[in-house]
């Protein structure tokens, strides 16, 4: 075995060995001695085992991870990947090992905090933690949502709160074209959004032998580089496409002396798997979880006597890689051996989930924009919420072509808007980040990937524009809150950290959405259906109503709410009571960790806003803390790499204590970018593996 481990000034590891499997080998290694904690962190979500040391906070997460079976759904796909791809296959297996390895040396603090020790890898884990990072990301509870506001308002209801839900990922991505930039190359350059972790992620890492030559953004405890990879020759990043892919069933569900029995689409009932789980809970006595699965999917909430409150109601899932035992890791490999745009194209065939839209281009003006992933062909009905498992019509029928797209003006621009998507979704996020990429674009002929920086970092919040009408039409309003009118109404529109107008801002919004949330009308939907804990992000009206104010604030129908009177109220509370600071006091970075912090260190104030290109997502009406935002940022220059640039939230250690566990927070609160290197000579060696 031969295999090198370099360091940048950054921490970042840089990996050189003399086969693919070495490498791999090589990358679980690092990744274990930099994420050792995360590691298994995620091993655990992955299990649905999380509980065991986090306490009854994971129950509810354990609870779908084990009912919608992800671990036994990654066994059935690894098995499947050794029959069809043993390339892959045994690839994946040195990885495990190489993480096992690394695991077994390290010294991680919070090993001794918890009294754990590091859990074994096994050959199918990598593929249990893409599929528990990616479960939600098609956000099928939103479909619940959606049944839940057409029962209290009724179906055009369903278009008024249509937006982005709150536990969707979402990113910002734009492609500039050779005839767009100074060097007469492609740049590709964006920034995923997520929930803000501690550790990040995504880990930069670049991989090295002699049939390829890779830098990128590796997701810890998964091999290669997935997402956001540049090979000297192609580059390519992705966004979530905001496809819908995922199926929820309504299932009529009754015990018989041998089992459970299901409902199904012929009339006849049919037998469903059945079997009991134990998940043990850090300081209260172990659960029994009954698992189902039935010709659908898994259930992963109620069962034959309904749901917790006595609801007749069963739900099974129906999910891609469950069905097909394929969760696309064929294409891993081959996007590392890519050279140009139509090896990534190739590679991107064998893509499963999250369904995405990939940017790429080479260094011979090849370009590439396209949808990559796999939904099914249905009913529409299916998209739009629970369907009845007994009905006919409800079945797959096979698999969508991904769409294609060209550039406009040499360009392309992707912020989980409508786009080449729009075939495959139901709801998308609001235009305004991706009509805001595009328009700064416009505004010069020629981009450096210097230039990229800028537009990671633009704070214009064009879904102020309804509110502030509203609140540019009132009168007859007291001295102070017509003076905190006239504040906002020559406000920039910036929601920068050091604004005291995006903090006045800011809190009539909140305001308004609260008053919104109390009255009559929407009051009844308040009280979510008694769905399990981990699906009520999407249930909750608060969130809801935040990121839906807009179209809220111009429906035509309002549904009886006076409007212009909620926003007076609102001016007249924050009037009453004003923001002492500015929008950075009270925004601040909540990222989630697994352990409390013990460094006593604030949290930093944030710029941005969920509509902003900076997009750093709080939820108004509940709080101004952001815990969704940037997870990393990338500028992709295919003139020449090493005028590439890249960052993520905290550093490229996990262990705290490390000169790099947060030593690109200031980078990543500045806007600026590390730089890519890739030249061996320039870094330090750590280890000969």
């Amino acid at each position: 075995m031969s295999a090198e481990t370099y360091r940048d000034a950054w921490g970042i590891p840089h990996l050189r060995a003399a086969t693919a499997g070495e490498l791999a080998r090589a990358q679980g290694r690092v990744t274990a001695r930099d994420r050792a904690w995360q590691l298994e962190v995620e091993r655990h979500r992955a299990q649905g085992t999380s509980a065991s040391f986090l306490g009854p906070g994971a129950l509810s997460w354990d609870r779908l991870a084990r009912r919608a079976r992800l671990a036994d759904t990654a066994r059935r796909c690894f098995a499947a990947l050794e029959d069809e791809d043993p390339e892959t296959a045994a690839w994946v297996r040195e990885y495990t090992d190489g993480v096992n390895e690394g695991l077994a040396a390290c010294d991680a603090p919070e090993f001794a905090r918890t009294g754990l020790a590091p859990g074994r890898w096994e050959p199918w884990t990598p593929l249990a933690v893409w599929l528990a990072t990616h479960i939600l990301f098609a956000g099928f509870p939103a479909k619940l949502w959606r049944e839940h506001i057409t029962a209290h308002l009724g179906p055009d209801a369903v278009a008024l709160f249509a937006t982005d839900g709150p536990g969707t990922a979402g990113s910002n991505g734009w492609l500039v074209s050779g005839e767009r930039t100074v060097t007469g190359h492609a740049i590709v350059a964006g920034d995923p959004h997520r929930f803000i972790e501690e550790p990040g992620v995504y880990q930069q890492i670049h991989l090295s032998c002699p049939e390829f030559d890779v830098v990128g953004l590796a997701v810890p405890g998964v091999p290669g580089i997935a997402h956001f990879g540049h090979t000297g020759t192609v580059a390519w990043a992705i966004t979530n496409a905001m496809a819908d892919y995922q199926d929820l069933y309504r299932e009529r569900l009754r015990r018989t002396g041998a089992g459970v029995e299901a409902l199904g689409p012929d009339g006849t009932w049919h037998r469903a798997a059945r079997h009991t789980e134990t998940i043990h809970v850090a300081g209260e006595d172990s659960v029994e979880v009954e698992v189902i699965e039935t010709d659908r999917g898994p259930v992963i909430a109620g069962g034959p006597e309904g749901l917790d409150d006595g609801t007749p109601a069963a739900l099974s899932l129906r999910y891609p890689p469950r069905v097909t035992a394929d969760l696309g890791f064929g294409a891993l490999l081959p996007l590392l051996r890519a050279r140009r745009v139509a090896d990534v194209d190739r590679a991107l065939d064998a893509w499963a989930e999250p369904v995405n839209v990939v940017q790429a281009a080479d260094t011979e003006g090849g370009l590439l924009h396209r949808v990559a992933g796999r939904v099914p062909v249905r009913a529409t009905a299916n998209r739009l919420r629970p369907v009845p498992a007994w009905e006919p019509g409800h079945e797959w029928t096979g698999w969508h072509t991904p769409p294609r797209a060209g550039l406009t003006d040499g360009v392309a621009v992707m912020a989980n808007q409508r786009g080449p998507a729009t075939p495959l979704g139901v709801e998308f996020a609001p235009p305004h980040r991706a009509d805001r990429i595009a328009a700064l674009l416009a505004g010069k002929e020629r981009w450096s990937a210097a230039d990229m920086p800028a537009l990671h970092t633009d704070t214009h919040l064009a879904s102020a524009g309804p509110l502030l009408d509203l609140v540019t039409a009132l009168d007859g309003l007291s001295p102070g809150a017509a003076a905190l009118r006239d504040r906002l109404l020559a406000w920039d529109r910036h929601m920068d950290a050091d604004s005291a107008g995006a903090a006045a801002y800011a809190a009539v919004r909140g305001a308004v959405v609260r008053h919104l949330v109390a009255h009559p009308a929407l009051a009844p939907a308040a009280v979510p259906p008694a769905y399990p804990e981990v699906l009520q992000p999407w249930l909750a009206l608060v969130p809801r109503i935040a990121y839906a104010l807009e179209h809220l604030l111009r429906a035509e129908d309002p549904y009886g709410i006076d409007r212009a009177e909620a926003v007076r109220a609102a001016l007249e509370e924050v009037a009453a009571e004003p923001p002492a600071g500015t929008w950075g006091d009270t925004h601040r970075l909540a990222p989630w960790r697994a352990l409390p912090d013990t460094s006593g260190s604030p949290e930093p104030g944030l710029s941005g806003d969920h509509d902003c290109v900076l997009c750093t997502s709080a939820v108004p009406g509940l709080t101004d803390r952001a815990a969704r935002g940037p997870a990393a940022r990338y500028v992709w220059d295919l003139a020449d790499r090493r005028r590439s640039g890249w960052v993520v939230p905290h550093g490229a250690s996990g262990v705290p204590g490390s000169p790099h566990h947060r030593d690109q927070q200031p980078l990543w609160l500045g806007g600026e970018l590390a730089p890519v290197v890739t030249d061996f000579d320039r870094l330090t060696k750590e280890t000969d593996d």
